[in-house]
């Protein structure tokens, strides 16, 4: 009997251990945090290793030129590759450095004047390592300097063996310009990786000596940022993933100009810094060429005004502004003259233009229409109700000298076919955060006209008013067909800071609004630049003007939607533009997206 329990007691404690070694085996199958972020495999060659799909490679640095300048490292930071860059920096005891260093110094001198004694001639860079000596001796004595050990090391990361070697090259020549000298880490492959790990291991040990001065010229934090404490979010920072937060106003002018192709998200980004300068005070008016702007519009409780010869909106190019600062105020009629004579010499030049008598008239005419509506250059005159186009018709067609043929060639917008959208007295209300004019549904013909008298109608409620504003001109090119609406555009860019007003200026025609004299202006105006996907005959014209280097212009031509160079100031990024899935829906020019329920 009790060998029969003794047999069972042992069945069943080895049916309790294989139970124990089958949750022992599940539990180790189950997937730990490790198991998250490490590769499928690791693979360790002699010059590379391989992470997963991935290919690596640990360089060194292992020489340096006698003087290193501070940035010197900025341009490897910045590339535009995969990378990590460890540095090690190890503090040294000055007395020991000292007495090494008067050694040092000893056997300079002895060589100096070995030299001497035997006539040779002089050696520049041994008198030049004698006076380096000598100086960080001095420093070091003073307290003015401290000795350390640096180590630098970068790992590079590929898809393929090919793609590595060039990544590697590249890295290579950056440095290799500056008199910085590195090596392949051969048969320490594994090491090299684990030192440019983020776990402060150096297992390489490469070390060069350097003072305090050299060691700040490496200050890893370099890359080009433009990071703000306020403004919005523009996008992300494709060159280290930081977020582009930047505030317009604060540069010494708020204007922007954005350059693309159709298609690369131009007017995607644009509404997007509207949409979310909004949130920041700012008011947005829009000119809108292709009825892009309706659905953010309304989302917004905004007002849309649709410009059209069957629509009931009236803009008059005669009013004035009512202008609070007695300065402009004795301006503002002069000032309005000059408008509208840019304006007529749209309406009635053609390509004929205006010849000096019919300009001479023309301006007379323009003066006593005024004078007869009772506005003087007397600011006290200029609340009186202005007159319109069809008083500056009757005043011309009672003149002498070219004033009935002008009248006759005015007809056509007094009582001919595109009567009444300015023929008359104004009737729209801007008195809301977001404005949008649409001028799609208007002739061909009558868009550049209609944009200029918007502009100038715009002009004049920025100036009597001074608020914190966005003025968004899309398809420019259509305002620089024309000198004088050229010239007014770029008028607005050069005063707009002085009434709080940042102009955003955008276009897919660059080689045209570039060929101009005022586009080019307007660029020099403007301190905020966006260079999205350009065509090939663009990229020509934009890398000169912007110097670009070889890489960004390479790039120009192929960045995706949304990718594009964002410039402010003197600095620049190559930038990404997110949106939130709710800001996208609000903006999206893409017609699929846009058609969805």
């Amino acid at each position: 009997m009790g060998k029969k329990t003794s047999a069972a007691d042992i069945a069943q404690q080895a049916q309790l251990q294989e139970e124990l070694e089958v949750q022992q085996a599940f539990e180790a199958g189950i997937t730990t945090l490790r198991d998250l972020i490490s590769p499928s495999s690791i693979e360790i060659k002699n010059d590379y290793f391989r992470l997963g799909t991935k290919y690596g490679r640990t360089i060194y640095v292992y020489a340096y030129p006698r003087t290193l300048y501070t940035g010197w490292l900025s341009s490897v930071i910045n590339i535009d590759e995969v990378l990590d860059i460890s540095m090690y920096i190890y503090p040294t005891d000055s007395s020991v450095i000292m007495r090494n260093l008067t050694k040092k110094v000893t056997q300079l001198e002895a060589s100096l004047n070995i030299n001497a004694e035997h006539g040779k001639i002089r050696d520049p860079e041994l008198e030049a390592a004698l006076h380096d000596a000598e100086e960080l001796r001095d420093d070091l004595q003073l307290g003015r300097e401290k000795f350390f050990r640096f180590g630098l090391y970068i790992t590079v990361y590929a898809d393929s063996l090919d793609e590595l070697q060039f990544v590697q090259h590249k890295i290579e020549n950056i440095f290799g310009q500056q008199m910085v000298f590195t090596k392949v880490a051969t048969s320490q492959q594994e090491q090299g990786m684990n030192s440019t790990m983020p776990q402060c291991t150096d297992q390489l040990l490469i070390r060069r000596n350097m003072n305090t001065g050299a060691i700040s010229t490496s200050f890893p934090f370099t890359s080009a940022d433009l990071t703000q404490e306020k403004g919005i979010l523009y996008g992300i920072n494709m060159h280290n993933n930081g977020l582009v937060i930047f505030d317009r106003f604060s540069l010494e002018n708020a204007n922007m100009v954005v350059f693309a192709k159709s298609g690369a998200g131009k007017s995607f980004t644009v509404k997007l810094e509207a949409l979310r300068s909004m949130m920041t005070g700012a008011e947005i008016i829009i000119i809108d060429p292709e009825n892009e702007y309706q659905k953010l519009c309304d989302a917004v409780g905004g007002a849309y005004i649709r410009l059209s010869l069957n629509s009931d909106v009236r803009i008059n190019p005669f009013d004035l502004p009512k202008i609070v600062d007695a300065e402009d105020a004795n301006d503002s009629l002069r000032t309005n003259i000059a408008t509208l004579h840019g304006l007529f010499r749209i309406m009635l030049g053609g390509t004929q233009g205006l010849n000096p008598v019919e300009e001479a008239d023309l301006d007379q005419a323009i003066i006593d229409t005024y004078a007869r509506a009772g506005i003087t250059s007397d600011p006290l005159t200029h609340n009186a109700p202005p007159p319109t186009i069809m008083n500056l018709f009757d005043t011309l067609l009672h003149m002498g000298n070219t004033g009935p043929s002008l009248a006759q060639r005015l007809r056509k917008y007094t009582t001919g076919t595109f009567a009444g959208i300015f023929s008359q007295q104004s009737n729209i209300d801007v008195n809301n955060q977001m404005v949008v004019f649409n001028i799609r549904d208007l002739e061909e013909e009558l868009r550049p006209v209609a944009m200029y008298v918007v502009l100038s109608h715009i002009w004049n409620i920025v100036r009597a008013d001074q608020r914190k504003r966005l003025l968004l001109v899309d398809e420019a090119w259509q305002l620089m067909k024309y000198e004088d609406s050229a010239s007014f555009l770029h008028s607005l860019a050069k005063r707009a800071r002085k009434y709080f007003l940042g102009l955003t200026t955008i276009t897919q025609d660059v080689e045209d609004f570039m060929s101009s004299k005022m586009g080019r202006a307007i660029v020099a105006n403007s301190s905020m630049q966006l260079l999205l996907k350009q065509s090939a005959s663009a990229v020509d014209v934009l890398s000169d003007v912007f110097k670009l280097t070889d890489e960004e212009r390479k790039r120009l031509s192929n960045f995706p939607v949304g990718q594009g160079l964002f410039f402010a100031g003197q600095n620049h990024v190559h930038i990404q533009i997110v949106a939130s899935p709710r800001e996208e829906e609000l903006i999206t020019t893409n017609p699929n997206e846009r058609n969805k329920p």
